[in-house]
């Protein structure tokens, strides 16, 4: 019985203070305050779906905007990733899903590559939900793969309505991050032929 994977990170700026936990290894559950309820709504739904148990706790200058409180979140769950995947021995390293949202569909791929790196090709038809810029999407998942070091694509392939599109690539995320960081039966050592990733 291989241990639970599991990371804990904070950071505190003079614009946000971030407290998070992650366990690759769980079963979904989550408690998340980030003071944007539509952020927090996507963050569990990742959690949910990925069967990551996820707690997250953040204040930031939101009467300013959500900007800093959202990237902020993506480095530290970035940054927990890579610290809880270790030298990612015996994991597949790759994952990939096509997820459906009503109208919507988007598509994932991840590379545990060691090398942080975001192609973002997805239109956002309205630039707010709620007190929600749908421009942070790119930010939080730039922020997310260069801090988790591994490479993330995302494509829309069909969608009009933004919530359903942002709730389809992070469901499709979730889904691609669960695939590339569970184990191999058939890999014993890090699945490089680098021996390094």
């Amino acid at each position: 019985m291989r241990e639970q994977r599991k990371a804990q990170v904070s950071r505190c700026t003079g614009e946000t203070e971030v407290f998070l936990n992650l366990n690759l290894d769980g079963t979904g559950v989550y408690r998340v305050e980030t003071g944007l309820p539509f952020f927090d709504h996507m963050l569990s739904l990742w959690a949910r779906h990925g069967a990551f148990d996820l707690e997250v706790t953040a204040r930031g200058d939101l009467a300013v905007d959500g900007h800093h409180t959202v990237e902020d979140v993506g480095i530290c769950l970035g940054q927990a990733l890579k610290a809880a995947a270790g030298e990612k021995a015996g994991v597949t390293r790759y994952g990939h899903a096509c997820i459906p949202m009503d109208e919507a569909l988007a598509l994932a791929a991840v590379d545990l590559s060691g090398r942080g790196f975001l192609a973002f090709q997805v239109n956002l038809p309205v630039p707010r939900i709620g007190d929600f810029d749908t421009e942070l999407v790119e930010e939080f998942l730039r922020a997310l793969a260069i801090n988790g070091e591994f490479t993330l694509h995302i494509q829309l392939l069909a969608g009009t309505n933004t919530h359903h599109v942002i709730e389809a690539v992070f469901k499709a995320l979730s889904r691609a991050m669960r695939a590339a960081v569970e184990y191999d039966h058939r890999l014993n050592g890090i699945p490089s032929t680098k021996g390094v990733l």
